[in-house]
């Protein structure tokens, strides 16, 4: 499919409650997670937290665990859940006759800059 989807290849490859990364410019990488009930999802690989690789994260239902910090974040909507505040920017997908589409332009945009960690903030404000 060209034009405004851009084919990934199929679902098949992506085992149920894992994740595969694609590059993307400027050295980005978008993480596609497949959940257990075959739903695909594709965020930013950044944890909003310490950045950490989301894709190495445990995915359970539509939440995966960042692997540095343990926080969960929705695959849905990229939101940190419980405590933790921020969110990573995710990318709309869809399933067409087996094969995952990624949308184009959310792919291919120039990313939202991440939001500083609240003690970097303290530290900065702290120095000056």
């Amino acid at each position: 499919m060209i034009g405004k989807w851009l084919d990934i290849g199929p679902v098949e490859q992506i085992e149920p409650g894992t994740a595969r990364t694609l590059p993307v410019r400027g050295g980005e990488e978008i993480a596609v997670f497949r959940t257990m009930n075959g739903e695909v999802h594709a965020l930013v690989n950044k944890c909003p937290h310490k950045q950490g690789p989301l894709s190495q994260g445990i995915v359970h239902g539509t939440v995966v665990t960042c692997p540095l910090h343990n926080w969960n974040i929705s695959l849905r909507t990229g939101k940190a859940l419980g405590d933790d505040v921020g969110c990573v920017p995710t990318i709309p997908t869809k399933v067409d006759a087996g094969r995952i589409f990624l949308l184009r332009e959310a792919v291919l945009a120039p990313q939202v800059p991440e939001e500083p960690d609240s003690a970097d903030v303290v530290r900065q404000e702290k120095a000056a």
